[in-house]
């Protein structure tokens, strides 16, 4: 299994881990790329509505929750702009935590 992320501006191939077949970094991928907008989330809208795109973010992590361990995404309080915390529990025990504007 395999997507496209950008680090850097550089566009990067994520692929499944060969040693132990995970394919945590690719769904995680993925799952950023998808809150970042790209997928047609109508966060600019929400915005211009003054809501927060909360319905959509709640659906995307419905969505991904079955790829990892643990997936929790809140909006973080207290922002102009829509923020949200993605924590989330890889399958190796692995916890991220991140900040993502949508």
């Amino acid at each position: 299994m395999r997507t496209w992320g950008r680090v850097n501006g550089v566009w990067q191939e994520v692929v499944t881990d060969p040693v132990t077949g995970s394919n945590d970094a690719v769904w995680l991928t993925t799952l950023l790329q998808v809150l970042n907008a790209n997928y047609g989330i109508p966060a600019q809208q929400s915005v211009i509505q003054q809501i927060f795109p909360d319905f959509y973010v709640a659906q995307i992590q419905q969505q991904f929750a079955q790829y990892f361990s643990s997936l929790i995404i809140a909006k973080v309080p207290g922002q102009n702009a829509p923020y949200y915390t993605v924590n989330v529990i890889l399958h190796s025990g692995v916890k991220i935590s991140e900040q993502v504007p949508v």
